[in-house]
Formats: C-alpha cells, structure tokens, sequence
C-alpha cells in the first residue's frame, strides 16, 4: 500500500510558514509523504497540485485571517474538480467561533496553535480515504 500523500499548502499572501514546516516534518516522520507548496497560493494552484500529485489529503496553513474567504473557496474548486475523496484540513490562527463555517464549508478539522503534531497524524490516518 502507498503512503497517505498530504498536500500542505500556505493559501493566499500570509508570509508566515513555520507551523506547516514543523506539521510537514511531523507528517513525514509519521510515514506520510509529504508536498509543499511554498508561500501565497492561490486556491487553483492548490487544488491543481493537488490533482497533479494526486494527494490523499490538503492541509491548508493560514494566520493572515483569510480563512473565511480562502478556505470555502478552495472546498469550492475542490468539489468542482471531482475530488471529494480529498481530506481537506485547516490549522493556523483560525478563532474558534469561525470553525462551525469552514466545517459546514467541507473542511473535515480545524487544528489551532498548540495543537499536538501526533492528533493531526493520528486524525488522518483514522479519515483518510485511501485510493
């Protein structure tokens, strides 16, 4: 069996990537091959590496506030394109009161700050929808 492919992705211009560096380390450590994107993507450039590297799961890494808008957008282009299968999941500075949207929007989890890199690995592979 492969390994869970993640797409880890820095959605629109937050200049800010230590956290999805150090959740990216934790993901490979756990056995999960794991794809960057790099700074200030937009949402088709995720969803479209997303399909090129045909990724299990998008982890979507945010602290600009953009959440609100960039996440239902990604969920958006995320359906549009056929991949429902994907496991789309959030982390950064996202206030808890906006978490009901982005879960009605199709993000699975939201992992805030401090959140344990062992309950991130352990999520995706109990929801991971293996191909």
């Amino acid at each position: 069996m492969r390994k869970i492919r993640v797409l880890a992705a820095k959605p629109g211009l937050d200049g800010h990537d230590r956290g999805v560096k150090v959740i990216a380390a934790a993901l490979r450590d756990a056995g999960m091959e794991v794809i960057y994107t790099g700074l200030r993507q937009t949402p088709e450039q995720i969803v479209n590496t997303a399909m090129q590297e045909d990724v299990d799961v998008i982890a979507l890494s945010i602290l600009s506030g953009a959440h609100d808008y960039l996440f239902p957008e990604v969920m958006k282009l995320v359906r549009g394109k056929g991949l429902e299968d994907v496991l789309v999941l959030g982390g950064g500075v996202i206030p808890e009161s906006d978490v009901p949207a982005m879960k009605q929007a199709g993000v699975a989890d939201i992992f805030g700050p401090g959140t344990a890199t062992s309950k991130i690995v352990d999520y995706i592979k109990q929801n991971v929808k293996r191909k």
